[in-house]
């Protein structure tokens, strides 16, 4: 048997397909694979079996694309175990985002990565209604593409929270331009970063050791109180195969204190997600 974890854990960044309860979308531009399908129910046993207390959802473009019914019926048969970030219009209205925070929803995904800056330049007005609702804006970017959104997020006053370590290019080095607008944002102590993601940019097989200065990095300048870990379960359209073991294990060589593990992997992320 897997022996029990040492500490508790939430996992920050999860995704559910049921597309025999909730099909896919007819016009969808990535439909995931029977081996990349993870309902509910295989989500559950998955963290059982690691010792996760807690998972933020994270609504997929993939599959779904604005169809958010799956990851609001996994909210409510949760018992509060799950919290969701939910795929919005840029237009979305208070009235929408106050229902949706009512059903456990605590932010907006900005999926940068896959539709592009230009897709986002009209955020401001969304932006402010995070603000004033409490609601995170989850943000994947990748390469340089922060660059052009970052006074935007900044100046909104909206909490941030970024996937996958900002998806920088190991090649580039630690001064490329987005990597650097990644970590002059921890100076506004509104903006969070999950460590995880990292075979999405890794010219390198486990455990991605041209990652580890980044990651590094990372640590310095947003500190264990505004990093959380994540899996990104269930590792759709994966480079190579992914076990979600190795990633815990991960964690203990980029963070060998203790101390710090634990905030990063349980009262952060309970802090800024506001798990019971």
């Amino acid at each position: 048997m897997t022996p029990p974890p040492a500490m508790p854990i939430v996992d920050c960044h999860v995704h559910v397909f049921d597309p025999e309860r909730f099909p896919y979308a007819a016009d969808t531009f990535y439909r995931p694979t029977a081996a990349e399908t993870g309902t509910p129910a295989q989500l559950a046993h998955v963290l059982d079996a690691h010792g996760v207390h807690h998972a933020l959802l994270v609504g997929p473009n993939s599959g779904y694309g604005l169809d958010n019914r799956l990851l609001l019926d996994t909210l409510a048969r949760g018992g509060g175990r799950y919290k969701g970030i939910a795929v919005l219009r840029n237009d979305a209205g208070r009235d929408e985002l106050q229902a949706l925070k009512a059903q456990g929803v605590v932010g907006v995904a900005f999926n940068v990565a896959l539709l592009g800056v230009d897709f986002y330049r009209d955020i401001g007005p969304l932006l402010e209604r995070l603000r004033e609702l409490d609601l995170w804006a989850d943000v994947q970017v990748q390469g340089d593409q922060l660059v052009a959104l970052a006074p935007l997020l900044a100046d909104s006053g909206a909490r941030l929270v970024f996937d996958h370590a900002g998806r920088f290019v190991p090649s580039a080095g630690r001064g490329q331009a987005g990597f650097a607008a990644l970590l002059a944002l921890a100076g506004t102590g509104r903006a969070a970063v999950k460590l995880s993601g990292l075979a999405k940019v890794s010219g390198e097989a486990y455990p991605h050791a041209d990652c580890a200065p980044y990651v590094q990095a990372l640590v310095e300048a947003f500190g264990p109180q505004q990093l959380v870990w994540a899996s990104d379960w269930p590792f759709l359209r994966a480079p190579a195969r992914i076990d979600y073991a190795p990633l815990l294990a991960l964690l203990e060589r980029q963070l060998p204190d203790a101390a710090a593990r634990r905030q990063v992997l349980w009262e952060t992320p309970r802090r800024l997600f506001g798990f019971d």
